[in-house]
């Protein structure tokens, strides 16, 4: 299977680092025209040199815009009024007893990981309706089917992801349009390696043995048994973003190492 994404402009929410960067650079590799999106200037322009100098000969610019508010999006959007791949990836994270998240926390993780793709995919999902082909993926997690008690907070905004994708794929019936959800598990990105440093410190364990207790302590069903890679995961939206997943649509789709021990 050659993926070819030529003449297609993608959105890639929260893609300086991590994930989102990853999942930038694996579609500018499948030949789309890229854009960057991280809150300051100097990152995206960082990112996506770092993309071009990956990907020899892609096509790829940044915008810097705080998507987690409405003016963000709307400055976003200003820049860039079309795109026919939209990755919702944008999100945060951070373990925190549920007696001690303030409604503040509560409202800041809804703002950024849910209202930010409900603002884009509002703007661009007629668009794409309009021309008959377009993909829209959210960035959930497996959290969203097994919450974790110590980020309740973040489970709930990515249950919400899914409730948001499936509703939106309804609105394609009968076109060349798809919105679909792809979980990770525990992945290695930037944000998760510095969340690893805490626990080695707080634990007094090396970085490696602090990433494998995670994995055992806290996801003990995963069949991989480890941290996925941003390469793998990555590997999945860009399938997700192709022609050749057109019956795709409407689905959860997981890269999450088998953590969730069902069936469908």
């Amino acid at each position: 299977m050659k993926i070819d994404l030529s003449g297609k402009t993608a959105l890639v929410t929260g893609s300086t680092a991590g994930i989102g960067h990853a999942i930038a650079k694996g579609l500018a590799a499948a030949g789309a025209s890229v854009v960057v999106n991280g809150r300051t200037q100097a990152k995206v322009d960082a990112a996506a040199a770092a993309i071009t100098k990956a990907v020899p000969g892609s096509k790829v610019r940044g915008i810097a815009a705080d998507v987690s508010t409405g003016a963000g999006c709307d400055s976003l959007v200003a820049a860039l009024p079309e795109v026919d791949i939209l990755i919702n990836n944008a999100g945060i994270f951070e373990p925190k007893a549920f007696t001690e998240i303030p409604d503040e926390d509560w409202s800041r993780f809804f703002e950024t990981n849910v209202m930010s793709g409900v603002r884009l995919s509002r703007v661009y999902l007629p668009g794409m309706l309009k021309r008959n082909w377009g993909r829209v993926v959210f960035i959930s997690s497996e959290s969203a089917l097994n919450i974790p008690k110590e980020m309740i907070h973040y489970g709930m905004t990515k249950t919400a992801q899914l409730a948001i994708s499936r509703g939106l794929a309804e609105m394609t019936r009968g076109t060349a349009v798809t919105v679909n959800s792809v979980l990770p598990g525990p992945t290695m990105s930037e944000g998760v390696e510095t969340f690893v440093k805490d626990l080695a410190k707080q634990n007094g364990q090396s970085e490696a043995e602090a990433a494998a207790n995670f994995v055992k302590q806290h996801r003990p069903t995963s069949l991989l048994q480890r941290f996925a890679s941003v390469e793998e995961v990555a590997n999945m939206v860009v399938y997700v973003s192709s022609k050749q997943a057109s019956a795709t649509n409407g689905a959860a789709l997981r890269a999450e190492g088998g953590i969730v021990q069902t069936i469908a």
